[in-house]
């Protein structure tokens, strides 16, 4: 049995996976730093496991949300400046999803 691989194709792969990887982190993160531009900070709870090795009670939790709100309100933008923060942040997130789709698309239908 013989084996012959197609390096040129290989190659071909390897650089778009790249590049799609690349182009999804670097939107994610412009999205993720936009939207705190726009003082929209993604405050998450963290969560709380039975065997975790700190647990975060709610008066830590209370504490980084007070201090989101307040970095919030001394934000130094206008109100026009967070709003086109915000517009871009969606357009970021937008480029990620229409980026992943793309992928999906050519794996489904380039068969």
């Amino acid at each position: 049995m013989n084996v012959a691989i197609d390096w040129f194709a290989f190659l071909q792969v390897f650089l778009a996976a790249l590049l799609a990887a690349s182009l999804v982190v670097t939107f994610y993160a412009i999205g993720v730093r936009l939207l705190v531009r726009a003082g929209k900070a993604p405050v998450v709870a963290p969560a709380e496991f039975t065997d975790a090795l700190t647990v975060i009670t709610d008066k830590d939790r209370k504490r980084a949300a007070k201090a989101a709100a307040k970095a919030a309100r001394k934000s130094p933008l206008t109100v026009m400046q967070k709003r086109v923060a915000f517009v871009g942040a969606c357009a970021s997130f937008t480029v990620c999803g229409l980026a992943v789709l793309g992928g999906l698309l050519l794996i489904v239908f380039n068969h």
